[in-house]
């Protein structure tokens, strides 16, 4: 009994169809007309437009023949076929279904362990490839079914490479016994030249021979074959035969394409991985270690260990206490400075594990690498990456705020905290070279309990980790936590000059010769014109005034229609702007007086720290406070005394610097002990000069506790805009506004919260506090940030103060504490690269990541080229010859 044929033709020519299982063989079929299909026993036909032979078959599953002796098939007529098709009954249905059912039973997924990875393999494929059906290809069938692998079957070398590429088949056996019919080594050579075929094991159909005519294999293997089978038709030995294959060769070609995944993962991992052989040859590096060491994979593969250069800052026995170590089967770690191909040395967190292999022998070593947070390594990256980033500088201001915060230097990492959210959730993953902040004393302060953890973690270490741990309590125990060591002034002398001038209380060899204003300290003010009034304000300075809020205000316009008195005019406008005068209950008149006392004791004969310079700071503090995240993160108390901080924060400022004062054995540096002398005279005779004369005394109306608040964050304020904690203020604001920010936006992301607004910190005191010292020190620094023209202009100003320094240091014998400002040689370009570079970029990035500032970031950008491309044409002025011509 039976039911009709089911014929299906898809749109490729491919032709499925099913009957019953009358006959005992699965090639069961009828003659084919060309273009025509016909009733097809239990066969997947894919037809041949150039041969009436179906040249690819699929099987069905079906019962085995019920004798494994010779096979008999009969051939019907098309017609005949049909006819006895219809005549059969569908109850022979359920038999089909049964068989199907329980071949996929058998064709189950197999569960494969390969280290710690657990794999599923599906079920085997297997490409019969016979020109003519025989016994042999019925055996290799029926072999398969009762193995419950999927089967094909092709009759020509096109068809059979056109199923392998289609299924990629574990397994290809390949009649080579009638070289009338295919060229059995020419078919597996056109397989073996796919991409595919690397995981599959191909197996020869070879005649039985006797022992004496034995033949060499080697023919087969260097035409792509695997194994050879010698004929024999019986199930049993085909089943035996792929069984073996499946569980030898297919499945170490299936745990081998899974390794695909784990060099992927290698590929992508951020930290550096080596891998060698016993012998110490490199046999793997990945792109990590590539870019850290400078080398290209092909410069390394294959060499020993020993062939690279090594770097002298390691210790003697270094080497042999990790070969001593690891030769064990230990793993090692600890740190371990390594040389570049460019010839520096950088220092490396390195772990050295050892892996097991045949013979239970140490085969490889897997080393994983990791850069120090060091300031020497910071160093390095930034000679790597400075000039590459800055090569094409013609994209938006987003990218440019981009290109700024993947440049580094001696200073912090902040990159992974001014990524946008799609880079944030990289930030717990990254480490950085501040402590922690110290919110409150207890009995014992937070760096004592670190000292304290690591003073017990040495205990149960190897002695290269108590080494490396001496060597961190050693810096712990420094004051200058968060201060950059440069190298040798030979390295950089711009920049080692600018840091020795800005960052140090002087060099303390002081010559007896003492430094005295030219200006006196209690001047008095009875020479100052009566206070103007808004209606008196000049049309031509109200309509500049009318461009304030913009980034790109000019005050040097405002300065020359002024005639040098930009502040007063400015300071009214920002002070209305944000109602100043509400907050401190005062008049008009009374704040108008107390602009012109302080902008009276600002030295209009300085050519950068006078009072044009306080009104730029006063500026670019008003345009902070009004950026949305700024604003909304600070009350209106924090935005007076900013505002009042940027006003007085140079006044009575003598050009020189805190060095140079101390050095002079200065009145003031001996008042102040030669800390923060300038910053801390600066707060203090703006206090003295508002109190002494009642009709400039803004702060007469509040009362005592808000006036002590205001006072306090003024000062601390002006304080922070003193260069030796400059590294303090920019690692805190960090750690403490930036990651946490970045974090919560991710957190927001990931649960796909709309909200696009940075946790507010308002409930954090010591939060708004960094805010606002990262707001003055931005804006007091600001210049770098200004449009082309206005940099320019600042650069020039503030060399000449130095130059002026450089020459009074000759003239009194003082030390010279920046010698490169020497008028005659200094390179004003290379001047401004290396402040840009040491304090300009990183603090920048964060601020920018917190208060979002494209356009200041891309006024960096193009001032920084401007900079360098006169620099790299060995000009030493601000502007080419032509420009200055012109």
């Amino acid at each position: 009994m039976g039911c009709a044929p089911s014929i299906h033709v898809s749109q490729s020519g491919v032709i499925y169809c099913r009957d019953s299982d009358e006959s005992t063989s699965p090639h069961q079929t009828a003659a084919l007309s060309q273009g025509t299909a016909t009733t097809l026993h239990g066969l997947f036909v894919k037809t041949d437009a150039a041969d009436s032979i179906p040249s690819v078959l699929a099987y069905q599953s079906r019962q085995p023949p019920p004798c494994p002796g010779p096979r008999r098939q009969e051939r019907r007529e098309p017609a005949a076929a049909g006819r006895a098709g219809a005549r059969r009954c569908c109850s022979s249905a359920e038999a089909e279904t049964q068989t199907s059912h329980t071949s996929v039973k058998q064709a189950s997924t197999t569960e494969v362990q390969i280290g710690p990875m657990r794999l599923t393999q599906d079920p085997v494929q297997v490409l019969l490839i016979f020109a003519k059906e025989d016994n042999q290809s019925d055996g290799f069938w029926w072999a398969c079914d009762r193995a419950g692998y999927r089967c094909n079957f092709a009759r020509t070398p096109e068809s059979a490479l056109e199923c392998f590429l289609d299924k990629h088949h574990e397994i290809i056996v390949i009649d080579h016994r009638h070289a009338r019919y295919f060229d059995a080594e020419a078919i597996c050579r056109s397989i073996r030249a796919t991409k595919p075929s690397e995981h599959t094991v191909i197996l020869a159909v070879v005649p039985r021979i006797s022992d004496q005519e034995e033949t060499s294999v080697l023919p087969l293997l260097r035409a792509g074959f695997d194994r050879r089978f010698m004929e024999n038709s019986s199930i049993i030995a085909c089943y035996n035969e792929l069984i073996q294959i499946e569980h030898g060769e297919v499945r170490s070609q299936f745990k081998l394409r899974a390794c695909n995944s784990v060099f992927t993962a290698l590929e992508h991992c951020h930290e550096a991985i080596e891998i060698t052989s016993e012998d110490h040859v490199i046999q793997y590096v990945n792109p990590a270690f590539e870019r850290m060491m400078g080398y290209h994979k092909g410069e390394l593969m294959g060499k020993e260990l020993t062939e690279l250069p090594k770097s002298d800052k390691n210790r003697a026995d270094l080497l042999d206490t990790i070969n001593m170590c690891i030769k064990k089967g230990k793993e090692w770690q600890g740190v371990y400075y390594a040389r570049r191909k460019s010839g520096d040395s950088i220092q490396q967190h390195v772990r050295i594990t050892p892996v097991i292999g045949q013979g239970g022998k140490i085969r490889h070593f897997v080393s994983i690498k990791k850069l120090c947070c060091t300031n020497e390594n910071n160093k390095q990256l930034y000679k790597i990456h400075r000039d590459e980033k800055y090569a094409g500088d013609n994209s938006q201001a987003e990218s440019h705020s981009f290109r700024y915060k993947n440049r580094r230097k001696e200073s912090i990492d902040v990159k992974s905290i001014t990524s946008r959210s799609s880079d944030a959730p990289s930030l717990q993953n990254r480490r950085y070279s501040s402590m922690a902040r110290i919110h409150s004393m207890t009995i014992e302060a937070p760096i004592t309990k670190v000292i304290n953890i690591i003073n017990t973690a040495q205990e149960n270490s190897p002695v290269t980790v108590a080494e490396a741990l001496d060597r961190v309590l050693e810096i712990l125990r420094t004051t200058e936590l968060y201060s950059p060591q440069l190298g040798t002034k030979d390295e950089d002398p711009h920049t080692s000059d600018l840091v020795g001038g800005l960052m140090t209380d002087g060099l303390r060899r002081l010559s007896g010769n003492e430094y005295v204003f030219s200006k006196n300290m209690n001047q008095s003010h009875s020479h100052l014109s009566v206070p103007i009034t808004v209606n008196d304000v000049p049309p031509c300075i109200a309509q500049l005034l009318d461009n304030e809020e913009s980034w790109d205000f000019n005050i040097f316009e405002l300065e020359a229609v002024t005639n040098k008195r930009p502040l007063v005019y400015l300071g009214l406008k920002v002070f209305a702007r944000f109602g100043v005068c509400e907050f401190l209950n005062c008049s008009e008149a009374t704040l108008r007086a107390w602009f012109q006392v302080i902008e009276a004791n600002y030295h209009s004969t300085n050519s950068y720290h006078n009072s044009t310079h306080a009104a730029d700071v006063l500026h670019a503090t008003a345009f902070f406070l009004g950026k949305e995240r700024v604003k909304g993160n600070l009350d209106h108390l924090d935005e007076v005394a900013a505002l009042i901080a940027a006003t007085i924060h140079d006044v009575d400022h003598p050009g020189r610097t805190n060095s140079f004062l101390c050095n002079a054995g200065s009145e003031l540096a001996v008042i102040y002990n030669d800390t923060a002398v300038l910053e801390s005279h600066h707060t203090a005779l703006a206090f003295q000069l508002t109190a002494k004369d009642n009709k400039c005394n803004i702060f007469k109306n509040i009362d005592r506790n808000h006036y002590r608040t205001l006072r306090q964050a003024i000062i601390d304020m002006v304080l922070a805009t003193e260069m030796t904690k400059h590294f303090e203020h920019v690692n805190k604001f960090v750690n403490s506004i930036n990651k946490p920010m970045a974090a919560e936006e991710t957190n927001s992301n990931s649960e796909g919260s709309d909200c696009e607004c940075a946790p507010n910190v308002k409930n954090f005191p010591e939060n708004q506090t960094l805010i606002k010292r990262m707001m003055i020190k931005c804006a007091d620094v600001a210049n770098p940030c200004r449009p082309l023209e206005l940099c320019i202009e600042w650069a020039g100003r503030i060399s000449e103060e130095y130059f002026a320094q450089t020459d009074e240091e000759k003239r009194q014998g003082l030390p010279v504490v920046m010698p490169v400002f020497d008028r005659k040689t200094c390179s004003i370009p290379k001047s401004q690269i290396s402040f840009i570079d040491y304090f300009i970029t990183d603090m920048f990035d964060a601020w920018d990541a917190f208060a979002h500032l494209p356009v200041l970031m891309q006024h960096l950008a193009v001032n920084y080229k401007h900079w360098k491309t006169l620099d790299e044409l060995k000009c030493k002025s601000l502007r080419l010859p032509a420009e200055n011509n012109n």
